[in-house]
């Protein structure tokens, strides 16, 4: 058996995606997409995998499932299933479809973009029980998408969670782990190491899910969800990104702010997981145009503060350039989570 140590595999990482809906009326880009992502695409691209989170369905036609009592706060996704190629082309290997906009059309709409991501040649995961296999060289990579709404791989059952983790920890050498959880707004960039919830919707202990998580085999937790970027640590030599917010977002989702602002995260891991060093490449978007290159690098910048204001030593070092590199971290402090968690 080759020392998987000394091997190395790099994975860039975004947020949320939604580059277009025709759904209930036309909100599709001018160039019909294809060039929504081409400022960034060069770095996704430069990854030997990308992961990222689709929002909505790939859909050609069809009704929603998704009924909203208020049109003024809720929103329903559906791009066509030719989109698929978009995302392909600027880079991405694996797809999220775990989270509270894949089942707008019900789990027929979930189908049909299993289907075309499928045909495109990009893995997924995020029904009930799916997971993606992916290789790079000798090094084998499993992807579990998990949320918080229902039919998809249940983010709140964490017993459950961590039990299937450790299971395909058992059989592969990488195990990212992907999750859609915690409150949304401006206002929820910190953790609050407790349950979330938004508009009395639970939204988990994303703190307990991700460390839960890596104690059961997990070697990179990549979290989205809130819609703004929130701090990351380093767990046992293992990277958790609590929310990579809003990357690339056409319609619907506010871009305002702190809402416009995401990083491409790209980590480098060795064959058994352990994190190496890293990548942030800060990106901002500006309607109606795609994410570009941010000079001024705001992801970065509030990424490391938020780092440090919630975990203190974070076990990471946030250079200049956005180079992100293992630190010392004398101890963890414990969180014990809800009395009813395991």
């Amino acid at each position: 058996m080759p020392d998987k140590s000394v091997l190395r595999v790099t994975i860039a990482s975004v947020g949320d995606m939604m580059i277009g809906t025709d759904y209930p009326a036309n909100h599709l880009p001018d160039d019909d997409g294809v060039g929504f992502l081409a400022g960034v695409a060069p770095v996704i691209t430069a990854a030997d995998i990308a992961f990222g989170n689709l929002e909505g369905v790939l859909m050609d036609g069809g009704e929603p499932a998704k009924k909203c009592s208020n049109p003024a706060a809720c929103y329903l996704f559906r791009s066509p299933t030719r989109y698929a190629e978009h995302f392909r082309a600027a880079g991405f290997d694996v797809l999220s479809l775990a989270n509270n906009h894949a089942r707008d059309f019900g789990e027929e709409g979930r189908s049909s973009s299993m289907d075309a991501l499928s045909r495109s040649g990009i893995a997924h995961s995020g029904r009930e029980g799916t997971m993606a296999t992916l290789t790079h060289g000798d090094i084998s990579i499993a992807v579990l998408a998990y949320a918080v709404t229902r039919n998809s791989n249940m983010m709140l059952d964490y017993p459950l969670a961590f039990e299937t983790i450790a299971a395909h920890a058992e059989q592969h050498d990488i195990v990212l782990i992907s999750f859609h959880g915690g409150a949304e707004g401006a206002d929820v960039t910190h953790v609050p190491f407790a349950e979330e919830e938004y508009y009395g919707e639970p939204r988990g202990d994303v703190v307990w899910f991700a460390r839960g998580a890596v104690d059961a085999g997990a070697d990179l937790v990549i979290g989205h969800g809130p819609h703004v970027v929130r701090g990351m640590e380093r767990y046992k030599d293992r990277l958790i990104a609590y929310s990579l917010g809003n990357f690339a977002t056409y319609y619907g989702i506010s871009v305002a702010g702190l809402k416009g602002i995401a990083p491409i995260l790209t980590v480098t891991l060795d064959g058994e997981g352990v994190f190496v060093d890293g990548q942030i490449t800060s990106t901002v978007q500006l309607r109606p145009g795609g994410p570009v290159i941010d000079p001024a690098q705001k992801a970065l910048n509030l990424m490391r503060s938020l780092s440090q204001e919630d975990f203190g030593e974070s076990g990471l070092s946030f250079l200049p350039d956005g180079k992100l590199l293992p630190a010392a971290r004398t101890a963890v402090a414990v969180h014990e989570g809800p009395d009813n968690k395991p």
